[in-house]
């Protein structure tokens, strides 16, 4: 149980991870966030395949759908943190995530009880508090970026329940979506640049906080209950809001600390009446 334990918690910090390592690069470089799109798919998915050719097992799945998703949540995650702070950008994912998840379940016949009702307003009203306008809320344009980051990750996720192998079918749906960083960088090039320092933490962010990171979670996550795997990602916009304040100086404002309380408290509350029920 100590290994399960310690491996969510490094899945956890690996999540977290790839806010804070895209948020430095793209506020601490010359990388622009097309270019740490591509070095960090392109990174995840040498790693995740040379993983599963270590493995001796089997060989990389995936289908084009789910690599569309996985690359529009990569875009607009990216283009995202050229605004957002770390912890802003990661609350506004995991709601925008969980919002939709949940909304894909009421479309499909499944109903709140009446405290989960009660979860889900909270949750609305955190992320309406943390983007009404106001002198620390969030760009505009840069949060409608990381929610359509959110559904894209949503819909990825949702592609993605059932299946037999997978890590097999992530490092194939990474290499499927690298076609589509041609066109992103073709669209973008008069504003490509790079130097050394970014492409470092976008190399980090692809190969140890995507490929490690999900690699880590994926044998964690056979030894978790379906509350508890959803449950413990609550954890990710607190760490990457703290580790922003104590790492990059980010701040943490009234707004941001009462929005996260009604964000990830809904949330949860719906998370354990569903499981009671």
């Amino acid at each position: 149980m100590l290994r399960v334990i310690l491996l969510t918690a490094l899945a956890m910090l690996a999540f977290a991870g790839n806010s804070l390592l895209c948020r430095v690069a793209l506020r601490d470089s010359e990388l622009d966030p097309a270019s740490f799109t591509a070095i960090r798919l392109v990174s995840g998915a040498l790693v995740l395949c040379l993983l599963v050719m270590l493995r001796g097992k089997g060989r990389v799945q995936g289908d084009w759908r789910s690599a569309l998703a996985l690359f529009g949540y990569a875009a607009g995650f990216s283009f995202a943190y050229v605004e957002l702070d770390a912890g802003t950008g990661a609350l506004v994912l995991f709601g925008a995530v969980q919002a939709s998840m949940i909304g894909y379940g009421w479309l499909h016949g499944e109903r709140l009880r009446a405290l989960q009702i009660v979860g889900l307003l909270c949750a609305i009203g955190g992320l309406l508090l943390l983007l009404l306008p106001g002198a620390s809320a969030p760009q505009p344009q840069a949060a409608g970026m990381m929610l359509l980051a959110g559904v894209a990750w949503a819909f990825y996720s949702l592609l993605g329940r059932g299946n037999s192998d997978p890590l097999a079918a992530t490092a194939g749906n990474f290499l499927r979506s690298l076609p589509a960083l041609l066109p992103l960088c073709l669209l973008y090039y008069p504003h490509l640049q790079w130097d050394r320092l970014g492409a470092f933490y976008a190399l980090l962010s692809g190969a140890l906080a995507s490929g490690i990171g999900y690699a880590i979670w994926y044998t964690a996550l056979p030894h978790l209950r379906a509350m508890q795997a959803a449950s413990v990602q609550l954890s990710v916009p607190i760490i990457a809001a703290v580790a922003g304040a104590l790492l990059l100086g980010e701040q943490l404002s009234l707004r941001l600390l009462i929005a996260s309380v009604a964000v990830l408290g809904g949330i949860a509350l719906i998370l354990l009446v569903k499981a009671k029920a």
